[in-house]
């Protein structure tokens, strides 16, 4: 297959539009349903991630994808039962392969924004995979195989017209990338750079002491921002992203808006959220919905009186601003990557609240002595890797 015919451009009246090759074929086949537009490019972009994630981690990834930008990206470590209970998998009878892992940790991190997602995998997709793609709203995935059951389990979502790609894992593009703008041709190198251990050597802090653990999420934060609209920060903890600021204008921006996403995901475990009493039968996006909101500032809004009864079984006691500042405060260890220098050291205050102990960035600021001293206030490892990874 040389092109392939799309249902319309980013937007309807975008036509015509297609993908094609302009020598040889399309490394891709979709084995069901139709792919469109932005559909494509979420696939390419976040198989580029996984496959990435995979070789400098060894352990299986997986991504998703929303409006050109990862809402998550996750490698296949062991879920703890807490993380089981927010990721609203706690009550499947499957088997939590590294892979399943992987997608379960990349689409919980931020659900709401992982809501309607393009998903992609470094591994064949297994079957434990396809059960828990089956049951979350989204419009397909990309893969490089998928086991007879899990392709029969994927063709029957969203009533047989469900998306499924699978990708040549041996493609290798062509060492020069172009687009159009306005008529006018883009042409640059593409970003081949490889993130590993030897990209977080140059380290600038008093603190000197990266762990193994630290490397992974590191390296996962890099791999992610690589393939993340800019400016763009992550927030990694544990395998996974947990917090990701994408396409802002400022750097602080960037980290707040990261930051805030890693805090919820950390306020979802506290006894507060996991002590919530649900009514029957509410869809999981509602949950995600009304969990949002009673650890945000509009709690009143599933609270008051007439409201609470619409989602609570028993009405819920305030999460405090007090409490949440308690909880918060226990969440550490937290990793954290810039795409490009942070030019103060606001930064570092601001992901400090986060529970932020590493840091990458590239370095380069004129203030880079003002960053350095505040990762010294609070004893926090940094690494200068000394390149840049915007994505436009």
């Amino acid at each position: 297959m040389q092109e392939y015919e799309l249902k319309y451009g980013c937007n309807p009246n975008q036509k015509p539009s297609r993908i094609y090759m302009q020598d040889g074929e399309l490394p891709i086949k979709v084995l069901n349903g139709r792919a469109g537009y932005i559909n494509f490019l979420d696939a390419f972009n976040g198989w580029q991630l996984v496959k990435e994630l995979k070789k400098a981690t060894g352990l299986p990834a997986a991504t998703s994808f929303k409006h050109v930008s990862p809402a998550g990206a996750a490698v296949g470590q062991p879920l703890s039962d807490v993380e089981k209970q927010i990721y609203w998998v706690s009550d499947m009878d499957i088997e939590f392969t590294p892979l399943a892992n992987a997608y379960i940790r990349a689409r919980g991190a931020d659900r709401m924004s992982s809501f309607g997602d393009f998903i992609s995998l470094s591994d064949v997709c297994d079957k434990s995979t396809a059960l828990v793609i089956k049951r979350e709203v989204s419009d397909g995935v990309i893969a490089p195989g998928y086991t007879d059951e899990a392709l029969e389990i994927l063709k029957a979502k969203k009533n047989g017209n469900y998306c499924v790609i699978e990708i040549d894992p041996d493609y290798v593009p062509a060492p020069i990338e172009r687009k159009d703008v306005f008529g006018i041709t883009f042409e640059q190198g593409r970003n081949e750079l490889v993130i590993d251990d030897d990209f977080f050597s140059n380290i600038v802090t008093d603190n000197k002491e990266l762990t193994e653990q630290a490397k992974i999420d590191l390296a996962i934060a890099m791999i992610t921002l690589k393939y993340t609209q800019s400016n763009s920060v992550c927030y990694v903890k544990g395998g996974q992203a947990i917090g990701i600021g994408a396409g802002q204008q400022s750097r602080i921006h960037c980290t707040r808006l990261a930051g805030s996403k890693a805090d919820n995901w950390w306020l979802r475990q506290s006894p507060q959220v996991l002590g919530l009493q649900f009514v029957d039968n509410i869809k999981r996006a509602d949950r995600d919905n009304t969990i949002d909101l009673y650890i945000g500032e509009d709690y009143m809004d599933v609270l008051a009186e007439g409201e609470w009864q619409k989602f609570f079984k028993v009405k819920p006691e305030v999460f405090t601003a007090e409490e949440k500042r308690a909880w918060l405060d226990k969440n550490t260890d937290v990793a954290l990557g810039s795409d490009a220098f942070f030019p103060f050291g606001d930064n570092i205050e601001r992901a400090h609240k986060s529970g932020v102990k590493y840091v990458a960035q590239p370095g380069g600021s004129v203030r880079d002595d003002h960053v350095i001293s505040t990762c010294n206030k609070y004893d926090m490892v940094m690494s200068f890797t000394g390149i840049r990874l915007f994505h436009h």
